[in-house]
C-alpha cells in the first residue's frame, strides 16, 4: 500500500506538468484478429493483466459487451493474495482484471485487440507506466484451448505487422486461481475520477478507446449498470 501512495504523492508533483497528456497520441489503431474465437451462446470470461489493474478494469468497463470487470489477482495462491504480499513483488500474482463478456455483441479476439491497442504497452518487460515489477506484467491468461489458439495467433499476427517498433513480450499462459482484490480496488476509476494517478496514467487510455473505437465505446460504466 505504501508504495502505490508513494507513487500517487509522485504523481501528484507531476500532474502540472503533465497537462499535455490528455492531447498526446495515446494507443494505436489495430487490426482485426485474423483468427477469432467462434460465436457461443451464454457469457463468457477473459483474464488479463497489463500493470495496474484500475486502468485496465476501467478501459473494459467502457467497452460495448462487457458485463462487468473486476480487479484482482492471478498466477499465485490463495493464501498471498492481497495488495500488500502482491506489491512486494515476489507472490508470483500478477495484478489483473477477469472479463465477463457477451460473445454475441463482442469476441475474444476484439477484447484482445482492445487490450493490446490501450489498455497496455505489450512491449514493456514487468512494467507500466510507473509501476514495476512482475506484478505488473502483461499477461494473457487462457482459460481454454480456444483462447490460446487466438491470443497467440493475433500475437504473431502483430509482430509480423510491425506494428510496435520493439518485441511484444505478453505472456500467454494457463488461467489457475483468480482471486478478486480487495473492495477498494473495485470501480477505482468510477470512484476516484479525479485521482491524479487516474488522471496521468489511466484516463488517457479509456479517451484512447473512445477516439480509436467509437463504434465500440460506451459512456456508461458496466459495473455501474
Amino acid at each position: 500500500m505504501f508504495r502505490r501512495r508513494f507513487i500517487v504523492v509522485l504523481t501528484t508533483i507531476a500532474l502540472a506538468a503533465c497537462t499535455a497528456v490528455f492531447a498526446r497520441d495515446e494507443g494505436v489503431r489495430l487490426p482485426d484478429p485474423a483468427v477469432d474465437a467462434a460465436p457461443s451462446p451464454g457469457e463468457q470470461v477473459a483474464v488479463l493483466a497489463g500493470g495496474c489493474f484500475w486502468g485496465v478494469e476501467g478501459v473494459f468497463e467502457h467497452l460495448r459487451g462487457v458485463k462487468s470487470a473486476t480487479a484482482g489477482y492471478t498466477g499465485g495462491d490463495a493464501q498471498h493474495a492481497n495488495y500488500d504480499d502482491v506489491s512486494e513483488g515476489d507472490t508470483g500474482h500478477a495484478e489483473s482484471v477477469r472479463i465477463v463478456y457477451d460473445p454475441a455483441v463482442v469476441s475474444y479476439g476484439q477484447i484482445l485487440k482492445v487490450f493490446f491497442s490501450v489498455a497496455q504497452d505489450p512491449t514493456l518487460l514487468n512494467r507500466q507506466g510507473p509501476d514495476r515489477g512482475t506484478q505488473y506484467r502483461s499477461a494473457i491468461f487462457y482459460a481454454t484451448p480456444e483462447q490460446k489458439r487466438v491470443a497467440d495467433a493475433y500475437i504473431a499476427q502483430l509482430g509480423a505487422a510491425h506494428v510496435y517498433s520493439a518485441p511484444i513480450v505478453t505472456q500467454v499462459a494457463a488461467l489457475t486461481t483468480f482471486y478478486p482484490a480487495e473492495s477498494y480496488h473495485q470501480n477505482y476509476m468510477r470512484l476516484n475520477p479525479q485521482s491524479p494517478y487516474i488522471l496521468v496514467n489511466d484516463l488517457p487510455k479509456v479517451l484512447a478507446l473512445q477516439r480509436l473505437y467509437p463504434e465500440r465505446y460506451v459512456a456508461s460504466w458496466a459495473n455501474a449498470r
